[in-house]
């Protein structure tokens, strides 16, 4: 009798220990790591991806000192996330794949200078304009020969390949055309005498010589006046509902005055973020 009673109480210990187990799931061990199940960033924030093609100051490109990703497209969409409590990753890309990569909607959005054109709209949608700007000439300091795009016929050109300054430099007559993958590679082409002119956003060739180039100026007029949008997958419209109610925000308090201060040294145009003035 004596020998069933404790092979009983045996058996009852092991089924409570197993039953203590099963209760514990795991949550025991990963509270003692402190390391969540999976990587969610801010606790309950959702997790947006963004493409940029970040060799593109003053809009986005990477401080050498610490590896981050800055500029005035970085810091306005950093301002959009935290408006809209959003947890977000950059993903750098050359510029040529970003429509690509919101037409599959492997990304939420892009912030990349990139230009509202009705070719673009064909395949994104796109913000309010957030930045005006225009292509301009750049050529050696020492060239007395190019004054602006009337003098481009029949030069060798280079601008970066998929923008609207690769659109312009190919409506000049007789000239060569060569497209390269980032702006920083068409800026040493230019400086190693490889092409006689770069066609580009002003904002950018204007930045680079600032940053002490002086081997290099801008000659002649604005081609054109763009204005740049955040794009957003055609299926997303919730990304891009959440995206112009943040502009509106950061116009109404003055954040985006303060961004725009910061990286250009003056004010913005009265109408940006906003609809564009009617040309």
């Amino acid at each position: 009798m004596k020998k069933w009673l404790r092979f009983g109480l045996i058996v009852i210990s092991i089924f409570a220990l197993i039953a203590a187990a099963g209760c514990g799931g795991g949550g025991e061990d990963a509270a003692a790591t402190g390391e969540p199940a999976e990587d969610q960033g801010q606790a309950g924030a959702e997790k947006i991806l963004i493409a940029s093609d970040t060799a593109y100051a003053p809009f986005e490109f990477q401080d050498p000192n610490t590896g981050e990703y800055v500029g005035f497209d970085m810091d306005l969409v950093k301002a959009i996330a935290e408006v809209n409590g959003w947890d977000y990753e950059i993903r750098s890309m050359n510029f040529d794949g970003i429509v690509p990569a919101l037409e599959s909607s492997s990304v939420d959005m892009a912030i990349s200078a990139m230009t509202i054109t009705d070719q673009h709209k064909e395949k994104v949608n796109f913000s309010y304009p957030y930045y005006r700007s225009g292509q301009s000439v750049m050529v050696q300091a020492t060239n007395e020969e190019i004054t602006g795009f009337e003098d481009l016929d029949g030069k060798h050109i280079g601008a970066q390949i998929s923008t609207t300054g690769a659109m312009e430099a190919n409506k000049v007559p007789n000239a060569k055309v060569t497209e390269y993958n980032t702006i920083n590679e068409a800026f040493m082409a230019l400086r190693n005498g490889n092409i006689d002119a770069i066609v580009n956003d002003f904002p950018v060739n204007a930045y680079f010589i600032k940053r002490g180039n002086d081997d290099v100026k801008l000659v002649g007029d604005l081609r054109t006046s763009e204005h740049y949008g955040i794009a957003i997958p055609k299926d997303k419209p919730e990304i891009l509902e959440g995206v112009n109610s943040a502009l509106e925000t950061l116009k109404e308090n003055g954040k985006y005055a303060e961004i725009y201060q910061e990286w250009f040294g003056e004010e913005p145009p009265e109408y940006l973020p906003g609809e564009p003035p009617q040309q």
